[in-house]
């Protein structure tokens, strides 16, 4: 097998023995790539897999660096590419089928290479990096140099193909979009230029795309200003502005999944909506085929999407994810989907060979098909994959010839050594986990997750078939282990379950046991000497809790499977006092430990540490736990967690770890004697490692990249071959016998197990119950169907054991249970019948204390938790209440509340407000002070120009003494009219005096400061109408109070009179009174309140001595019942009893009239006069009381018809108020609308600059692109004009340089001067033309050196002497060949250096197209500019106010007055419009000659201004003439016009007052010294006094304490006259009686007038008998 000369050469240390990959078995996971016609590749793990068609033959190239990335293949070149996954990775390019590596590229990617490409033309090659670069190279792989780069953040590429015709053009494709790249070069440059292919909506349709930059459809609003873009909207500004879109203007477009190139440059795209587009790939114009339909539908199969796509003549060939290859016949626009080919899974990559005479079909799975095409077309699997990756491997026995892998899904295969060729495989259709093969017999066993073991026959090795299964437990089994000489099989469980099986299918796999140990085993280890009758094993299992970890050790004597039923108890467990089990725990945490073959020493692979230690076994047995301490330390040089594991011969210790490094150690020093990269870490490294019996193969299993490496020694020998070739022959010849004997049992091993297996599930469903009322009963009962463990079995039958040796006892005790129970029942029958106080407790009779006990907690621990729940959901409810009554309630400063009317049905509501933040208020104060000092600076700006005016010169005395008049009047200049202000706010007394003008608001801090103060008028009238509601509500309570204070009367009236009216009383709703929402009162609560048996005591306690205490303080009711008794219960007869009095009759009315004596008679006329006067006094009484009633009636009516008026007055107020508001926030709208306007216009000005300044940048790069071609150019150019010259000189100086001879030799090699030969091109087989599709492509630089050098071939027939002409010289002959030999090599160069000039010319005109391109886009931005600052400027000017209008100002639509046009007429519309374009125009005539006359009048009003201004100038002039001739003429002035030396005289008087001055200052300092002086006199005479005062003070302080001692004395001596008491108290009582007299005759006179008012009223009501 081929090798890389790359490889680095292994590490050798003894016998210089190194590892070689023999095969590799994996699968493919990328897309597969022909070579050639015969060869495919594709990556597996650290390789990369060629396998011939043909031969089926395979060859491996490793990548030494980590595993591989992707791959690519150049079919004309027969190199292969590929990337490696490390930091920083690399590209490889290598030579097929030598695997010789060409090159190495280096580039500046991070961390991965996602696709790679290579263009049918040239050496070039495409490279797509993930993130963060998401990088696109273009690559000259020959030289190794990146000719371009281009870098497109967050794009993800799915697939990226050249076009086979043109190699300037590369196609990207993602789910999301579609990107054609044209690659244009100048000579050596490279540019990448990308164009994006629109594509269409989901339903294949197409949608106009508006310009985002430059929008041309926007709507003109004349009102509200310009309308921007959406992202000037957004406030974008940068480069994400250019494709910003909303979402609602985003649409769900087609997703592409593949796409193929056509040999006319168009693109076929699939969609994953079933849709098939066809790309122009020049103008990339998307076209959408039509999908024709056959008659026949198919059944249950629709080609949704294609999953994969290439194409053919006539149309391309799809597959999706149904198992089917379609074939799309399209023809112009229209296609037809015909089934081609049906594949066993769903096709996942479809591929052309070179020639197109073969297919490959790639599945989801890995699996590989080839179709051949021709008259019999032949279809054939190349290669089958396994069902997932591989689980486990082992060796058959003895390991030389076949091997095994098992995979996750139950797939088992068997491997041939040498060549790696699947021999067999069979599905078990299982979860599998584990598989080993058996030493002693061709057997394997496959661990599964149920927790069964199935045992394989694999004698045969082409028909492997299962013979026996074992249901351990249910839990997954993870470890299945072998021991050396195959005497048993150890499984491992999750649970920490090992069980032991006899290993011989002579004893048809037999359980022996099971050993408990902890959870989460990692390893077991075995070891079994030829010379010992015994198996130790060693299990190593994690103690997390402490950081260390356990060992176990524990023997299986050869005898065990004789003696089993001693060594387990009944339920299956193998008791540790006979296999003698030993606990040894280590300071470290071990990944793997290993058991040496003496075991006497362990090996474990630290997990925290890279290093590998060794642990010597104590000689002497032990109890409990022993630590053991490492005795050999060596690091191990490799990372992660690492597996350990033993040679056969045991003096090999083969490590693993994550790295993916195997190493093979001496068992005594620990030293790696050889080293082999087989997997990386990117993959998770090696899971597992197998080594043959004679050590010369060496399985190796990664974990995540499903690649199986056979390794093999190379130049293997000398002792490390002796020892371990001689233990195999030991073994070998120790197990032949073995293996023979139970080979032979195989063959009815199957038969026999299924007996077995029907018989156990017999036994397991028979009935096992013995009593109803036994709770182990219950234990074991199992389902007529389930199969039940091996494990719960033997528990049954423990159980089942235990149940018939106690079943006598049983019944004892179920009899003695049941008397007691009787007896019980009878106790509780008589605890029934007594007394209460004699009468027990229901739990007094309960037996079980303990489990009362037991379900009691259990009921408080249910109850306990369902009322931690349910306060945890009153603490969430409570939580939000109280975040929602903080925000609606708490932080508000005025609480929201309503006021109703107590007749009408209004309401009124005030306006809720929360107190201003400091920030509100600092920005307040800071624009009222802004404002006051404008106002300040604009009124001594007035003041300066008035006081220059001459007016205000001589009004300045006045102004100063009527200074606070005239600031007020300006304060009332200052503010605006309603109308103007735009609001009916200083209705509300609030000051808008410091509001700007609308007209006015022009920056932007004048809206913002204008906004703030608008807020505080609203403020402050919501504030001053709250006032006025809290007066209301106050008004309203006490109404209320009055009310009820009236209502008291009132019901005391109802019920002396006995009517049956109601009393109205009126009370706060919940809308006015709100808080108490917030209060839940007990009456709401309809569920009972739940009492604790403490609170309920205390709560009797405190009633009982209430109750105490009553009957204390109220003492012996012996008066209470005398009063009651005798008066009734009250002292005095009240004037409202006198409805309730009776006068008692006589006792002799009993008798009658007849027997009455005079004296009883007299006293019947006595009762019938006093009962007529009470009737009276009742009469009046009554009325009194009703009249009274009826006013209190009326006083309330009228005091709450009053309320109502006042409530209807602020319910005015109030939409009054409401209005205000409303009208200050659409004037605070209206400010925020032009301020979010001007931000987005200042948003569009900044991204049209940065705009400008990103393609002036451009501008910049292209002018630059634009001379350094043009040099370019004129530097090639002139080289290609140098090689014309020579060419030209060549055929000129032809004649010349051959003058010698003759001229008509001259003329015959002048014409084989000019002659060409002619180069033979290869035929092309019409087969091979009819099914390649691309026919000749474009030449490459290949081509062109192979035609070149054809070219020279066929000169070297030309100079042969054949063609040489007569008579003519041999060294004139060779002199001639090599001058036409240079003209032809000449001519190339002409040739090569005229294409590139083209190329270079087409280059520079797309650069300067590009230049105008761009020159262009920024006159568009000039423009648009311009235009927005228009606009802006137009903004900002045009302001939007609002003005007041009183009613009938507005003026009605036309629509709202007429809407009856029974009497219209239908006229023509010209008429209308002739008749309006005459009105017009004679309204223009009347205007233009109404101006005319303006002007004149204009004209002469100005005339007459100027003569009046003449007229006054003339008037001023006489009067300053005048003013000079009676100019008055003074002293002084004659003084200084007529004195010689006037300033000396001046300056002697200024000096004589300087003289009398410092005089006066002298003077006046003498008298301040004498003041002073006086002054501290003064201050001394003051202190003085000060003393004097004091010394009084205190003396007046003992004078007044003594004169008030003296006063208490004389009055506690009641030395005040006791006369003057008692006139003092005569006085008092009778200005008392004085009050109360003139009361009386008050209440007297009243009660006159009321009876003189009941009377008439009780007259008009009687019938007037009037004689006639």
């Amino acid at each position: 097998m081929a090798q890389g000369r790359e490889r680095d050469e292994v590490h050798n240390v003894a016998l210089g023995a190194s590892l070689s990959v023999r095969w590799v078995q994996g699968f493919p996971k990328q897309n597969v790539h022909f070579v050639n016609d015969s060869t495919i590749c594709y990556p597996s793990g650290n390789f990369v897999i060629f396998i011939n068609i043909e031969t089926k033959k395979r060859t491996v190239l490793q990548c030494m660096n980590g595993i591989v990335g992707v791959v690519a293949t150049n079919i004309p070149y027969e190199v292969v590419a590929f990337s490696d996954r490390r930091l920083r990775p690399l590209i490889y390019i290598y030579n097929f089928p030598g695997l010789t590596r060409r090159t190495k590229l280096k580039g500046n990617v991070l961390l991965d290479y996602t696709l790679l490409s290579f263009s049918y033309c040239g050496t070039y090659l495409a490279s797509y990096s993930s993130l963060p670069e998401f990088e696109l190279a273009l690559w000259n792989w020959e030289s190794g140099v990146i000719l371009c780069r281009k870098s497109q953040p967050g794009v993800d590429v799915s697939q990226m193909t050249f076009n086979p015709m043109n190699w300037r053009q590369l196609c990207l494709s993602s789910p999301s979009a579609v990107t054609v790249w044209a690659i244009e070069r100048s000579n050596q440059e490279h540019y990448l230029k990308a164009k994006s292919v629109k594509l269409p909506l989901e339903d294949g349709s197409f949608f106009n795309e508006t310009d985002v930059i430059f929008p041309q459809s926007l709507p003109k609003d004349p009102i509200y200003g310009p309308v921007l873009p959406v992202s000037a909207i957004a406030g974008l500004v940068g480069e994400e502005a250019e494709t910003f879109r909303p979402k609602d203007d985003l649409y769900s477009l087609l997703h592409p999944t593949m796409h193929c190139w056509t040999p006319t440059s168009d693109l076929y795209i699939g969609c994953e909506e079933g849709h098939l587009l066809m790309v122009n790939g020049e103008t990339l114009k998307v076209t959408v085929l039509n999908k024709i339909e056959d008659g026949s539908p198919r059944v249950e199969r629709n080609l949704i999407s294609p999953v994969t796509m290439v194409y053919q003549k006539g149309g391309v060939l799809a597959s999706g994810i149904d198992g089917f290859v379609y074939s799309l016949l399209i023809k112009d626009t229209n296609y037809k989907v015909e089934d081609f080919l049906e594949v066993e899974r769903p096709v996942e990559h479809l591929m052309f060979s070179p020639s197109y005479r073969l297919l490959l079909i790639q599945t989801d799975k890995g699996s590989i098909f080839i179709y051949t095409f021709g008259e019999e077309p032949t279809f054939e699997k190349v290669l089958e994959a396994c069902d997932g990756k591989f689980q486990a491997t082992d060796f058959i026995t003895p390991g030389n010839e076949f091997c095994m892998t098992l995979t996750q899904s139950g797939e088992v295969c068997v491997w041939g050594i040498e060549d790696g060729a699947c021999v067999s495989r069979v599905y078990l259709n299982i979860q599998a986990t584990v598989l080993a093969c058996s030493p002693s017999s061709l057997s394997a066993a496959v661990g599964t997750e149920d927790g069964r073991v199935h045992f394989l026959d694999v004698r045969d090795v082409e028909s492997p078939h299962e013979v026996h299964k074992a249901f351990l437990s249910e839990s997954p089994v993870q470890h299945l282990l072998y021991d050396q000489r195959g005497m048993y099989v150890l499984v491992g469980t999750s649970e920490g379950h090992i069980f032991v099986i006899n290993a011989k299918p002579s004893s048809l796999f037999e359980i022996l046991g099971f050993i408990e140990m902890g959870k989460g085993i990692l390893q077991i280890s075995t070891v079994s000497p030829l010379e010992t009758d015994i198996v130790e094993v060693m299990v190593l299992s994690p103690l997390p809790e402490t950081r260390r970890s356990r060992l176990e050790i524990f023997s299986l004597p050869k005898i065990l499977p004789e003696v089993s039923a001693n060594f387990a108890d009944e339920r299956g467990r193998l008791r540790d006092e006979f296999i003698h089990k030993f606990v040894y725990e280590t300071e470290h945490t071990l990944s793997s430990a290993v058991l040496n073959l003496y075991s006497n020493r362990i090996y474990g692979f630290c997990n925290q540490v890279p290093y590998i230690c060794s642990y010597l076994l104590p000689e002497k047995e032990h109890s409990g736990v022993h630590i053991l301490k490492p005795y050999q330390k060596i690091q191990s040089k490799q990372y992660g967690p690492g597996m350990l594991s033993l040679s056969p011969h045991g003096l090999w210790l083969i490590t693993i770890a994550k790295c993916g490094i195997l190493c093979i150690r001496d068992i005594h020093t620990l030293e790696a004697f050889t080293r082999c990269r087989s997997h990386s870490h990117q993959g998770r490294g090696i899971q597992s490692v197998r080594i043959s019996m004679d050590g010369q193969s060496i399985l190796v299993n990664g974990r995540d990249d499903n690649t199986l490496v056979n390794l093999r020694w190379r130049r293997f020998g000398g002792i490390l071959a002796n020892d371990i070739l001689e233990y195999s022959q030991q073994l070998t010849t120790y197990l032949k016998t073995i293996m023979d004997e139970e080979n032979d049992y195989l063959s009815i091993a199957r038969r026999e197990s299924l007996d077995l297996e029907s018989e156990s599930e017999h036994a397991v469903t028979e009935n096992m119950q013995l009593s109803t009322d036994s709770s182990q009963e219950e234990l074991v009962k199992v389902g007529n169907i389930e199969e039940i463990p091996w494990i719960q079995q033997k528990s049954q039958e423990a159980i089942k054991n235990e149940v018939k040796l106690f079943s006598n006892k049983r019944k004892e005790i179920k009899r003695g249970i049941k008397a007691l129970a009787k007896t019980v029942l009878g106790m509780m029958e008589e605890n029934e019948a007594v007394d209460d106080i004699a009468k027990l407790e229901q739990q007094e009779f309960g037996l079980d204390l303990e489990e009362l006990e037991r379900l009691r907690n259990e009921n408080e621990q249910e109850v306990e938790k369902i009322r931690k729940d349910v306060e945890m959901q009153n603490l969430a409810k409570r939580y939000l209440a109280e975040i929602i009554k903080e925000e609606c309630w708490n932080s508000m400063a005025v609480k929201g509340r309503a006021l109703k009317c107590f007749h009408i049905p209004y309401v009124v509501e005030n306006f809720p407000m929360k107190e201003r933040t400091d920030e509100e208020l600092k920005e307040l104060k800071r624009v009222l002070q802004q404002k006051k000092i404008e106002t300040e600076c604009l009124k001594l700006r007035k003041e300066i120009v008035e006081v220059q005016s001459a007016i205000t010169l001589v009004k300045k005395h006045h102004e100063e003494e009527d200074e606070e008049e005239e600031e007020d009047g300006t304060v009332k200049d200052t503010s605006l009219p309603n109308y103007m202000l735009g609001s009916l706010s200083t209705d509300f007394r609030v000051h808008a005096s410091l509001l700007s003008s609308q007209l006015e608001l022009h920056s932007r801090e004048e809206k913002i400061n204008q906004i703030i103060l608008l807020k505080d008028i609203i403020y402050k009238v919501k504030t001053a109408f709250n006032s006025e509601f809290d007066a209301a509500y106050k008004q309203k309570e006490i109404e209320i109070a009055r009310v009820k204070e009236k209502n008291v009367r009132i019901k005391e009236i109802i019920l002396d009179l006995q009517l049956e009216e109601s009393v109205w009383q009126p009370e706060f709703e919940d809308c006015e009174k709100p808080e108490r929402t917030l209060v839940v009162e007990s009456s709401e609560i309809s569920a009972q309140r739940h009492i604790k048996p403490w609170q309920k005591a205390k709560t009797d306690l405190l009633v009982t001595r209430e109750m105490e205490r009553l009957l204390l303080t109220r003492g012996p009711d012996s008066r209470r019942r005398a009063l009651m008794d005798m008066m009734g219960g009250v002292l005095e007869v009240k004037k409202e009893d006198i409805l309730r009095m009776v006068i008692p009759q006589p006792p002799f009315m009993v008798k009658p009239d007849a027997l009455w004596s005079e004296e009883e008679r007299k006293l019947f006329k006595e009762y019938e006069k006093k009962v007529k006067e009470l009737n009276e006094e009742r009469d009046k009484y009554r009325k009194s009381l009703e009249t009274e009633m009826k006013k209190l009636q009326n006083s309330i009516q009228e005091g709450t018809q009053n309320f109502d008026e006042h409530l209807k007055r602020l319910f005015e107020r109030r939409v009054k108020a409401e209005m205000v508001v409303n009208q200050e926030e659409l004037k605070i709208n209206n400010l925020i609308f032009s301020l979010l306007l001007d931000e987005e216009i200042s948003s569009r000005e900044t991204f049209l600059n940065n705009y400008l300044a990103r393609k002036q940048e451009e501008r910049n790069q292209t002018t630059e692109a634009i001379r350094k071609s043009r040099e370019d150019l004129d530097t090639y150019k002139e080289h290609y004009d140098n090689l014309l010259a020579e060419d030209k000189v060549l055929d000129r100086s032809f004649k010349k340089e051959f003058s010698e001879i003759p001229s008509h030799q001259v003329d015959i090699l002048y014409k084989l001067f000019k002659r060409r030969p002619r180069i033979h091109k290869h035929k092309i087989h019409a087969e091979t033309t009819s099914l390649v599709p691309f026919g000749e492509r474009p030449g490459s630089g290949k081509l062109n050196k192979d035609a070149f050098a054809q070219l020279m071939k066929a000169m070297d027939d030309l100079d042969s002497t054949n063609n040489m002409p007569e008579g003519l010289d041999t060294s004139v002959w060779e002199h001639f060949c090599m001058t036409r030999r240079a003209k032809v090599e000449n001519e190339q160069k002409v040739k090569q250096k005229a294409a590139g000039l083209i190329e270079m010319v087409a280059f520079l005109r797309r650069r300067t197209e590009d230049d105008e391109k761009v020159q262009h886009e920024i006159e568009k931005v000039f423009h648009e500019l311009i235009l927005l600052q228009e606009e802006k400027v137009k903004f900002q000017l045009n302001l939007t106010i609002q003005i007041l209008l009183k009613q009938g100002q507005v003026e009605l639509e036309n629509f709202q007055l007429m809407l009856d046009y029974s009497d219209a007429i239908l006229i023509n519309k010209i008429i209308i419009e002739d008749l309006n374009s005459v009105i017009r125009t004679q309204g223009q005539k009347k205007v233009a000659s109404m101006m005319e006359s303006k002007e004149v009048h204009k004209g002469i009003f100005q005339i007459e201004w100027e003569h009046k201004k003449m007229e006054m100038e003339m008037e001023d002039l006489n009067q300053k003439a005048w003013d000079i001739q009676m100019l008055f003429f003074s002293r002084d002035r004659q003084k200084y016009l007529n004195e010689p030396n006037y300033e000396t005289l001046i300056a002697i008087q200024i000096g004589i007052m300087e003289q009398t001055i410092a005089v006066l200052d002298k003077t006046h300092k003498k008298n301040v010294e004498n003041c002073k002086k006086l002054l501290k006199k003064l201050r001394r005479y003051s202190n003085q006094k000060d003393i004097a005062n004091y010394t009084l003070s205190c003396n007046l302080r003992e004078e007044l304490v003594a004169v008030s001692e003296r006063k208490d004395i004389c009055n506690a001596m009641g030395s005040k006259l006791t006369c003057e008491k008692i006139s003092k108290e005569r006085y008092e009582n009778m200005m008392r009686q004085q009050k109360l007299t003139k009361i009386s005759k008050q209440q007297a006179d009243q009660i006159s007038i009321l009876q003189a008012e009941v009377e008439r009223l009780r007259m008009k009501t009687f019938p007037a008998l009037v004689q006639m």
